[in-house]
């Protein structure tokens, strides 16, 4: 039987994301996030990556870089 790829939608792990093969390097977009240490209001519509970009930034922060190893 045929493996079927399916698009990482509704994923909040990047861990999970990366696994799929869909993912798209945003840790410059995180660096400058961490660098410019003020608060950051980040407003997107529902169903639009929030929850993906806070766990990329917490794993980043937690010096968990061996999950980006390959990027």
């Amino acid at each position: 039987m045929r493996k079927i790829n399916v698009l990482p939608i509704g994923y909040s792990a990047i861990k999970s994301v990366i696994e799929t093969g869909y993912y798209v390097d945003k840790t410059s977009y995180a660096q400058a996030l961490i660098e410019n240490q003020n608060p950051i209001f980040i407003a997107r519509p529902r169903r639009f990556g929030k929850s993906l970009f806070i766990d990329t930034l917490a794993t980043i922060c937690n010096g968990e870089e061996e999950v980006f190893k390959d990027y």
